[in-house]
């Protein structure tokens, strides 16, 4: 799991919340490139055959990476590829791969940018000063 705990409980669970967001939105456009049958096939496997709901999958990546590979074997890799693309699109960052990274590395690095325009900003995601 990648819970992280801080003193700013209030901004940490902002950050969870919209990492959460947005990493649910990215699984679902990168399983579309796929198509919509078989991303909703995807989907109905990895609760089938993991316990995994689509929604769970922000506290149980390592499921997702599981399953995937279950059902596509090497062809996961790529799946994934698309998934980081389109996480670290939707929060203007440019995806690179690095060697020896895991895909919960690069999740873990997009919750760091998420974290960091809040701080940039110097207020919570609602509006609130950081840390409030």
């Amino acid at each position: 799991m990648l819970i992280q705990k801080s003193s700013e409980g209030t901004e940490l669970s902002q950050v969870e919340e919209r990492f959460r967001q947005v990493l649910l939105e990215a699984i679902d456009e990168g399983l579309l490139m796929l198509g919509e049958n078989s991303r909703k096939a995807v989907y109905f496997h990895l609760q089938n055959m993991f316990s995994l709901k689509k929604e769970d999958v922000p506290d149980r990546p390592e499921v997702l990476v599981r399953g995937l590979e279950k059902i596509f074997g090497a062809g996961a890799k790529a799946i994934e590829t698309w998934i980081l693309k389109s996480l670290y699109q939707k929060l203007g960052a440019k995806y690179e791969e690095k060697k020896n990274s895991q895909f919960e590395d690069h999740l873990n690095d997009a919750r760091e940018i998420i974290r960091s325009e809040c701080h940039k900003k110097g207020v919570g995601l609602n509006g609130a000063p950081a840390g409030i």
